[in-house]
């Protein structure tokens, strides 16, 4: 199992096909991401990296923060967050993960938190179909009506569907085709809409539901802190351009 990375939702665009068919894309920018730390089972009971993408002025940061990037020997990153790997999918700390680590044609799940619409009501919020135009309805045509509770149970239960706050979760986009790829400037583009609004972080990975392609690289395409060229991580020496 593979490490994914954290992205910065561009916005959408469109491709062409050499048959003059467009595919509407979402483009997502990797910020300089990078490892962070490893959690091992020894130390953490579990096998995971920490990546962190983004800038961040090391003056707002509290002093504990800044001793954790001291010890990684990495800038201040503006998010981080963990990625669950299999033992032999460590890459080194304070690598850079390159854009071509997912191939063209693979399929990606992708982690965005959804834009806030504020308070919103049950015809907008859960697609209540509203009351009569007619028939005594006055005034209150998108109101959602009776929520259920009589003498008996003399109450609405809980997770009934009601106006209210809608938008700002967290939502999982499965089995999004990766189109295309650009390693200079560090551009994932995936096939169809992602959630969240422009400038928001975007945590993807390999799908969990589509078999990862034979040519993806093990552990994962990378790019060593000492200026070293693109890698894939060593099982126990370095590699250039290996598997490990």
């Amino acid at each position: 199992m593979r490490s994914g990375v954290v992205a910065q939702k561009v916005g959408m665009t469109r491709v062409f096909t050499e048959t003059g068919e467009h595919i509407p894309v979402t483009v997502l920018k990797l910020g300089n991401c990078q490892v962070l730390g490893h959690r091992t089972t020894e130390k953490n009971g579990y096998v995971a990296l920490q990546l962190g993408s983004g800038t961040r002025k090391t003056v707002y940061l509290p002093k504990a923060e800044r001793g954790q990037f001291a010890v990684s020997k990495v800038e201040p990153k503006r998010k981080v967050t963990e990625f669950r790997v299999s033992e032999d999918a460590l890459i080194p700390v304070g690598a850079e993960i390159q854009a071509d680590h997912f191939v063209v044609g693979q399929f990606v799940d992708v982690t965005g938190t959804s834009v806030g619409k504020g308070f919103a009501g049950g015809i907008k919020r859960w697609n209540f179909g509203g009351l009569r135009a007619t028939h005594g309805v006055s005034v209150s045509h998108r109101s959602i009506g009776s929520t259920g509770g009589r003498q008996d149970p003399g109450k609405t239960f809980k997770n009934k569907k009601m106006p209210g706050h809608m938008g700002v979760d967290r939502i999982t986009t499965l089995n999004l085709r990766v189109v295309q790829t650009d390693v200079a400037r560090g551009l994932i583009l995936v096939e169809g809409a992602v959630p969240g609004s422009k400038g928001g972080w975007i945590a993807v990975r390999d799908a969990v539901k589509k078999q990862l392609p034979k040519d993806a690289p093990k552990p994962g395409k990378f790019r060593l802190a000492d200026g070293g060229g693109e890698q894939a991580a060593p099982a126990e020496a370095p590699a250039e351009q290996g598997s490990a």
